[in-house]
């Protein structure tokens, strides 16, 4: 740490805002246009739930007067409760921003690099020296003024290009790994796709899906029940927009529950109740991921667990059906409700499709199965990776850990 030095981020790169947008200037469709909301999302490496738009000539007409966010630029979001998250721009094509939520950092100097900055201020390190020049309590935000003043320690550039090179390394696998089970997931939906739709012969029976299967509803519960605890529900917000499951979306809980409300890793659950505003959820799939720091998972009453009745009638199966778009619409056909949708408890059962044959199934069952059983792997080699680079971000971002300077290619 002896080597390291005080700055003042000012001295190292441009901290300016951006040329205002009205909600007039607003277009269906254009140049993408982002807000704190849309950069905290891509940040997360989640799709921008609803994009907007301004015209090409109002984008062409900013860039050539006040400029654009470029590749190593950095953008930070600067009010609400969740300020001081940033993102490094790169490979983003054309987009602009929107003044007053979002912070532009731009025109790095020699002493800084932009990705090392980003990993900064990711850090533990980083957010407590960003609280620590927010104003408001209510609604906290960063300033420019504060930005610019904000003093960090800094290695030699040459350090912090290793230690930006070590923590993106990380990324990169963990991001080949999601990607990687994006298509491990599209081929399952393919393949069930081409056996059940594509291929349906006209004299397999029509049926009603409550014939094969359990539905069982989950555990009614208080605030005052949500403790620390090593047993933990799985909630709505284990169910992501993109139809993934979420790890983050766990409450731990403490209250009483019945052997049926417990679920284990691979089990089928299906959101009962919904509070999007597009009915985003209600009606949707998830299959259980476990985590190791639950020995025990329940579901809460805003889902349902469902079980076949049979074995040949395998989760895996109902899981991709009840992907499939017609699933989705009977299941929207049966929601109910002004703020909050409930699902009727006949609308799972009442579902109506044509039953394959039982060895048809099978045999997508042990495909689907090796695919997702994969895709779990691949799940819990991001969480070491992420473990990892949460436990080097702090110590590489203080100076705790001291890298080997002595390789020539970093040398001055």
């Amino acid at each position: 740490m002896s080597e390291w030095k005080e700055y003042k981020l000012g001295k190292l790169v441009d901290v300016l805002s951006s040329k205002r947008i009205f909600y007039k200037d607003y277009v269906s469709s254009g140049i993408p246009f982002y807000r704190s909301k849309e950069i905290i999302e891509k940040s997360e490496n989640k799709t921008i739930d609803k994009p907007l738009f301004i015209s090409e000539e109002k984008f062409q007409t900013i860039k050539e007067k006040y400029g654009i966010p470029t590749n190593g630029d950095i953008l930070i979001s600067s009010v609400g409760m969740r300020s001081g998250i940033p993102y490094l721009v790169y490979d983003d094509g054309d987009f602009y921003f929107k003044d007053g939520n979002l912070i532009w950092l731009r025109n790095f100097k020699n002493d800084l690099d932009s990705l090392f900055l980003c990993y900064w201020l990711k850090s533990d390190l980083g957010q407590f020296s960003l609280e620590n020049i927010m104003i408001g309590s209510a609604q906290p935000a960063l300033t420019i003024a504060g930005l610019r003043n904000l003093e960090l320690q800094l290695p030699k550039i040459q350090e912090q290009k290793i230690i930006a090179e070590i923590l993106s390394s990380i990324d990169g696998k963990i991001e080949l790994l999601n990607r990687q089970n994006k298509t491990l997931e599209q081929m399952a939906e393919t393949l069930f796709r081409q056996w059940f739709v594509e291929e349906a012969k006209e004299d397999w029976d029509y049926i009603e899906l409550g014939g094969f299967i359990k539905c069982y509803n989950g555990v009614s519960y208080k605030s005052s029940e949500l403790n620390p605890s090593d047993i933990a529900m799985v909630t709505l917000k284990s169910f992501a927009r993109d139809g993934s499951f979420r790890l983050d979306g766990f409450k731990e809980f403490t209250g009483n529950f019945k052997a049926v409300h417990i679920v284990k890793q691979g089990d089928l659950v299906v959101a009962h109740t919904d509070i999007t505003q597009d009915a985003a959820l209600v009606g949707n799939p998830v299959l259980v991921i476990g985590i190791e720091e639950y020995k025990t998972l329940i579901i809460s009453m805003d889902l349902v667990k469902v079980e076949p009745k049979f074995k040949w009638m395998s989760k895996e199966f109902l899981y991709f059906l009840m992907k499939s778009r017609i699933f989705k619409q009977h299941c929207l056909g049966y929601a109910n409700g002004s703020t909050v949708l409930h699902l009727s408890k006949d609308a799972i059962p009442t579902f109506e499709f044509f039953l394959p044959p039982k060895d048809k199934i099978e045999e997508f069952s042990k495909h689907a199965s090796w695919l997702l059983n994969k895709k779990n792997l691949n799940i819990s080699q991001i969480r070491s990776l992420e473990k990892l680079r949460d436990t080097l971000l702090p110590k590489l971002m203080s100076g705790e850990v001291i890298l080997n300077m002595k390789n020539k290619d970093y040398e001055n």
